[in-house]
């Protein structure tokens, strides 16, 4: 990427997500983080979808957001577990995205979410510069930012309002309410990939839980089996009665 500050100077090339660190070396702290990723992400996409029609949108899972050049170059980014950019497109140069890199698109996240592992302490460091905290509120700037932690089972949502982070409170579901996509965050105990934990999930806003591609299948052949066991039992019904229905 090429970008100019005046005419009259040389251009500052700077890389692009090509070019930058994809990781920082570390491990997903816990066996949780990357299914939960995948159960908003699977949810979420029907929504996201009749957002984006044209399908400009990206979603980052356990990916970097890099905000500022540094040495090491990985030093200058945050990845958050999980994070929804709008009206972007899904693929750069037919190439899979490897970070998002803010100095090349400029559109800040609408939601950034972090799943705590420790105490939190990192997730809400207010420290100028370093601070997790810091750089979401006062450099990346999402509009939502979440701090869901599995062991208290409690969420934290934060609403990007002139210049600082402002607690969302919960309505009367329990749900935080994110209108600009339609839709809840909330936190459901159940059955996902063989744990039986609470999760964070999505629900639309007249509180029906977004279900998953398979949940979504599951339903439909429990519906189907439904309506087989009534057609037998109306059937048994019409020949107790001398009927035989037309098939």
């Amino acid at each position: 990427m090429t970008f100019t500050v005046d005419p009259s100077i040389d251009p500052v090339i700077l890389p692009d997500h090509t070019q930058l660190p994809d990781s920082d070396g570390t491990f997903v702290k816990n066996f949780q983080e990357h299914p939960q990723s995948i159960l908003l992400t699977d949810s979420i996409e029907p929504i996201l979808q009749k957002c984006h029609p044209d399908g400009q949108y990206a979603i980052g899972q356990d990916s970097g957001i890099y905000w500022r050049m540094t040495e090491p170059p990985e030093k200058g980014a945050e990845a958050p577990d999980w994070f929804y950019v709008p009206n972007v497109p899904p693929t750069l140069d037919g190439q899979p995205r490897r970070s998002y890199v803010l100095w090349q698109e400029f559109i800040a996240p609408l939601i950034i979410l972090e799943f705590v592992s420790g105490t939190g302490k990192e997730e809400r460091d207010h420290t100028p510069w370093t601070g997790k905290f810091f750089i979401y509120e006062q450099v990346i700037r999402p509009a939502f930012y979440g701090i869901y932690e599995v062991q208290k089972s409690n969420i934290e949502l934060y609403r990007h309002v002139t210049n600082h982070f402002e607690l969302v409170p919960a309505n009367e579901r329990g749900h935080f309410p994110i209108a600009e996509l339609g839709v809840e965050l909330g936190i459901w105990q159940g059955v996902y990939q063989n744990c039986d934990l609470p999760w964070l999930r999505w629900w639309d806003a007249n509180g029906n839980l977004l279900l998953t591609g398979w949940e979504t299948s599951e339903q439909e052949k429990l519906i189907a089996e439904q309506e087989r066991q009534r057609n037998v039992i109306l059937i048994t019904q019409l020949r107790a009665a001398g009927i035989e229905p037309q098939m």
